[in-house]
């Protein structure tokens, strides 16, 4: 049952998504009531592995992939994910613990090619340990000069008897290093090279490849402040099986951003779960406080501030719901996602700062809850599109909306 006057009582929502809210919530407060505050490398992997298999255990990434992906069906045009039950979870993941969000939200996007475009064959080898958490997934699409620009990417995927061979690299890619297999995006062809040097999104085709291929390497560990396992990605030679390849050749830009318009709506549940923590945080801290005699939460521009932080927290969570139920009817909502994905996390990222301000001193010492926020949300206004690129798909569809009611 969801809680009297929750959100959770928005009409975005069936009784299944209330029931499925308070079991994750219950998980959550078991499960992660402590969360892993080890940030060297080998801990960090560690966790993550451990994450995974708790995950899949608890049955949550059966989320990540459609039940009919799972038995190894072929695809259709409209692949059934629950973009409502994702956005759910890792609201309520992210609320707890941010590399227990990481660890589903990757398990989602590493695989969610395989569910889109994958043969009867590759769904039925890959994604039931993906749901059972006995594989770790992987999304390969960015490079040092191919980030928010996909079309410019130059890994290149060359014809072989056998197959492809890949050569290139990749880099900041999500679960680098401890990943089983990856998703990874290549050119395969050459035809789409303008003039001027620059390349098209044609040509560029998806490909399933285990983390043991010979000819794939990791080049680098990559250190953030939020740590997460992340990593560059390097491909000689690495032969990959015609079996392997994901959908057609040249299908591989519609793959990467259909996968990405399902789960660009989960990071913005996942923002709003980190905002949420934050404005819980500071609430207990103003109610606490004493300053000049009388609780911080006294102060009028106190009360200004927590009133500001919710409302924009609920503004927030109705536009990612609001997308998660579009996309979840079947409708066209790529506006609304990228909304969802820019309001969310600009909102987050606003919100924690607040947060912080309201601890003080205390804010920015090391072990702090708002402390660590303010580490985590800063990687979700770039990654899986920057708000700059939500805004220019917001424009751009805007645009073309109303090119569309003069026609």
């Amino acid at each position: 049952m969801a809680p009297s006057g929750s959100f959770l009582d928005w009409p975005f929502f069936t009784a299944s998504h209330r029931e499925l809210a308070g079991r994750v919530r219950e998980w959550a407060a078991e499960r992660l009531a402590a969360p892993a505050t080890a940030e060297d490398r080998d801990s960090v992997d560690s966790a993550c592995r451990q994450l995974v298999r708790d995950l899949g255990r608890a049955g949550w990434t059966r989320y990540c992939a459609p039940a009919e992906g799972v038995h190894g069906k072929a695809g259709s045009a409209h692949v059934d994910f629950d973009v409502r039950a994702l956005a759910l979870i890792r609201e309520t993941l992210a609320r707890h613990d941010a590399l227990a969000d990481f660890a589903f939200g990757m398990q989602g996007l590493g695989s969610g090619a395989i569910s889109i475009a994958g043969s009867s064959d590759l769904k039925a080898r890959y994604l039931p340990r993906v749901v059972a958490g006995e594989a770790i997934a992987a999304f390969a699409l960015s490079e040092p000069d191919a980030g928010s620009d996909v079309a410019a990417l130059r890994c290149q995927a060359t014809r072989t008897p056998d197959g492809y061979k890949l050569d290139g690299e990749k880099t900041w890619i999500s679960n680098g290093g401890i990943a089983d297999f990856y998703c990874v995006f290549a050119r395969t062809s050459s035809a789409d090279v303008r003039p001027d040097g620059t390349t098209s999104a044609d040509g560029i085709t998806a490909f399933v490849v285990d983390a043991a291929t010979p000819g794939l390497s990791i080049s680098k560990r990559i250190d953030t402040i939020s740590p997460h396992p992340l990593a560059t990605l390097s491909f000689h030679d690495c032969p990959v099986p015609a079996g392997q390849r994901l959908g057609a050749e040249g299908d591989g830009f519609k793959i990467a951003m259909r996968t990405l318009d399902v789960f660009r709506t989960s990071v913005a549940g996942a923002a709003v779960g980190f905002a949420q923590r934050a404005l819980d945080e500071a609430l207990a801290h103003s109610s606490a406080r004493t300053l000049f005699g009388r609780a911080l939460a006294d102060f009028q521009l106190t009360q200004a501030t927590l009133a500001d932080m919710a409302a924009g927290i609920d503004a927030a969570r109705l536009l990612t719901y609001r997308a998660a139920w579009l996309r979840d009817s079947g409708a066209r909502a790529t506006r609304e996602v990228a909304m969802a994905k820019m309001v969310a996390t600009e909102t987050a990222q606003r919100v924690i700062d607040r947060a912080v301000q309201l601890f003080g001193g205390r804010g920015v010492a090391r072990g702090e809850v708002v402390e660590r926020l303010y580490r985590d949300i800063r990687a979700l206004r770039i990654y899986e599109g920057a708000t700059e690129v939500q805004k220019l798909i917001i424009g751009r569809e805007l645009i073309r909306d109303a090119a569309g009611r003069r026609n």
